[in-house]
């Protein structure tokens, strides 16, 4: 009898991460094809954003190497609608977005996923530093062994089923070794650097993105201090986020930070540090993975910034919402942006701040 052999679509971005992920599913014995995901049309800058031209060549190029059927999948519609617009409605809205989560929950999860499901295969590989483990039959998000390169925070989203489905490899391993394998390979990527930037906003500025897709332009209103008094004008909503203090133009005789966004009455509320700290916050739009649900406080750390370490506190579900608050005040808790809980190395689960 042959053997049952498992079929996985790597999501291969052209980047070294996804190129090794490559490589360990086809060492692992997997039936493997590479699939890169064209996401916005045109002529993209072939700069540190992902998403190039370039980078679907050097993916192209890893897939032969390793005798892997490639494809590009055209999901432009997909990412204009869920990410693109997410984006730009947020930064209406007075919030500030995190395209990367948006990315991964509508496109390589679910739009990916769904490609996987048509074409008869069993997983979506990617090349997340996490890891996915099954313990008394249900499967969990964990974070992954290099905590320098951990990117549990922008996977909270996964479902069950996603997870039954969905192999972190690069998991197990660190970034070292990732690039150690890549070059033993060959692979054209081996030293090629991370993406640091949003693919969509290569150069950084998110305020000209989003007037030159819309076409709008969003009024000056003004600047006020936690009191109510008007300090000066500002250039458009868009333009700010909580905890900025550069590029505000404002005169004082000491750093003025954004405190708040109020894009009904399009005012800007200015203050010190010391106002950017709370220690509590609600988040909407939740996921639960290692929980059904949280009727009641339970003790967790929770991170509401990528790059942030985790914090000590306590969550508690609301209805759709839930509630967390930290043992300490936290600096800049930042509406748009996900908070995500952890136990240990553990996802518990994660929502959008509001």
């Amino acid at each position: 009898m042959e053997k049952n052999i498992k079929k996985a679509v790597i999501a291969m971005s052209g980047g070294v991460d996804s190129s090794v992920a490559a490589f360990l599913m086809k060492d692992a014995g997997y039936e493997c094809i590479g699939a890169n995901m064209r996401l916005h049309g045109g002529d993209e800058p072939l700069g540190k954003s992902c998403c190039s031209l370039e980078d679907v060549e050097d993916a192209r190029s890893v897939a032969i190497k390793l005798g892997m059927p490639f494809y590009v999948f055209n999901f432009t519609d997909k990412f204009e609608e869920e990410v693109i617009s997410r984006f730009i409605s947020a930064y209406e809205e007075g919030q500030t977005p995190n395209p990367c989560i948006h990315c991964n929950r509508y496109l390589k999860f679910e739009k990916l996923y769904q490609r996987m499901e048509e074409l008869g295969m069993d997983y979506v590989v990617t090349g997340h530093y996490a890891r996915v483990v099954e313990e008394n039959g249900r499967f969990l998000l964990k974070k992954a062994k290099d905590e320098h390169k951990d990117q549990s925070y922008v996977l909270y989203n996964l479902t069950k089923k996603q997870l039954e489905h969905v192999l972190f490899p690069l998991g197990e391993y660190h970034k070292e070794q990732v690039r150690d394998i890549a070059e033993s390979k060959g692979f054209i990527n081996a030293k090629k650097h991370d993406s640091q930037d949003i693919c969509f906003v290569p150069d950084g500025d998110y305020a000209s993105f989003i007037e030159e897709h819309t076409g709008k332009t969003y009024p000056e209103g003004d600047f006020v201090d936690t009191k109510g008094n008007v300090l000066g004008k500002h250039k458009g909503i868009i333009r700010y986020t909580i905890g900025q203090r550069k590029g505000l133009g404002i005169s004082a005789d000491r750093p003025l930070y954004v405190c708040n966004i109020d894009p009904k009455e399009n005012k800007v509320t200015l203050g010190d540090n010391e106002d950017l700290f709370a220690t509590e916050l609600w988040a909407d739009d939740i996921n639960l993975i290692s929980l059904d649900s949280i009727p009641e406080p339970i003790r967790i750390k929770a991170k509401i910034r990528y790059n942030q370490k985790e914090q000590l506190a306590t969550a508690l579900q609301v209805g759709g919402k839930i509630k967390v608050t930290f043992d300490t005040p936290q600096r800049a808790i930042t509406k748009g942006q996900a908070v995500v809980l952890y136990d240990g190395d553990v996802v518990v689960g994660g929502g959008k701040i509001i």
